[in-house]
């Protein structure tokens, strides 16, 4: 872990978080595949009609409007055809950002704090440039900061400098007690918000998380569309084989003799078990949960996960 209070990577600031708005433009929210669209931007309705965006051409049906036929095509293969469109909803979003103590950790790149700060604002001015507004909540221990969806950019700045005063808050001298309850807290005040066709994006370890979260999680997206950005640190994965590390819990610090086998062979099976558990938690809840390394640019990895068609399965 980065000793240095001053290093990069260990805090995150304003001006840092804003200067990200260049590397939001080229990630992608939309699916590629014909009549489907994905997460940030506008949102496709099930109702189909004189709309804004052309999904297809089909055969006529009886039925069909004849306002929507498409006389030149029809007039070119002799069969009636028609196009298809889908009406265009606004879409607000809500992006959720840990900043618990347990965030205060890494071991190459940046903390989890910051990662999941950068994560954050890289969806907020993704989902403000797709046209559509944004708010968030930034929660830590002791507080949660709400920011009610705006289309600004003046709305995006104020809610990266929420992101960055809590994220300045953290230290290893922390001498607070970790909350139990801060992350069901703040996904139940999401769900006060966001009744129905919001996008919801929670960046964070999980850590904590009960059956609670689990049911919060469900209710919210039976209407809405839920992301999980899974913010880990690779340490966990790649022990080295010899050493002594120093481990911080706020004001509580801890020596791990790696060298002895009884004690890697404990770490081993805590980062096994917990990544059982996390996979087992993502099958029950059915929702996207995509892994953020600490270790890598965050930009770049967020852009991959966004190609993957594996997790684009809309819950409608």
């Amino acid at each position: 872990m980065p000793t240095n209070p001053d290093a990069e990577g260990i805090h995150v600031s304003t001006s840092q978080l804003v200067a990200l708005e260049g590397r939001a433009r080229d990630l992608s929210f939309v699916q590629k595949a014909k009549s489907h669209r994905l997460l940030a931007g506008r949102m496709q309705s099930s109702m189909r009609g004189r709309g804004l965006t052309f999904e297809e051409l089909r055969d006529y049906l009886p039925g069909d409007d004849i306002r929507t036929i498409d006389w030149r095509v029809t007039a070119r293969t002799t069969k009636p055809a028609v196009r298809v469109y889908s009406e265009e909803k606004e879409r607000p979003a809500l992006v959720v950002v840990d900043q618990r103590i347990n965030m205060f950790f890494g071991s190459r790149r940046s903390m989890k704090s910051v990662t999941a700060a950068e994560a954050a604002i890289l969806c907020a001015w993704r989902i403000l440039g797709s046209g559509d507004r944004v708010g968030g909540f930034v929660f830590n221990d002791e507080r949660i900061d709400e920011i009610r969806p705006h289309r600004s950019r003046e709305a995006v700045i104020g809610f990266a400098d929420r992101i960055a005063t809590q994220n300045a808050k953290l230290s290893a001298s922390y001498s607070g007690a970790p909350s139990l309850d801060a992350l069901d807290t703040v996904v139940e005040r999401v769900a006060n918000i966001a009744h129905h066709d919001h996008l919801v994006i929670i960046i964070s370890d999980f850590d904590g998380h009960t059956t609670a979260t689990r049911d919060r999680l469900l209710r919210l997206s039976a209407h809405n569309d839920v992301i999980c950005l899974l913010v880990y640190d690779p340490f966990m994965l790649e022990l080295p084989q010899s050493g002594n590390i120093v481990v911080s819990g706020g004001s509580l610090q801890a020596e791990l003799a790696l060298r002895q086998g009884n004690v890697r062979q404990s770490i081993d099976r805590f980062a096994r078990e917990r990544g059982r558990e996390l996979r087992a938690w993502q099958r029950e809840l059915g929702l996207p949960m995509l892994p953020i390394s600490t270790a890598e640019e965050t930009a770049p990895q967020l852009r991959k996960l966004l190609e993957q068609p594996a997790w684009r399965q809309r819950r409608r």
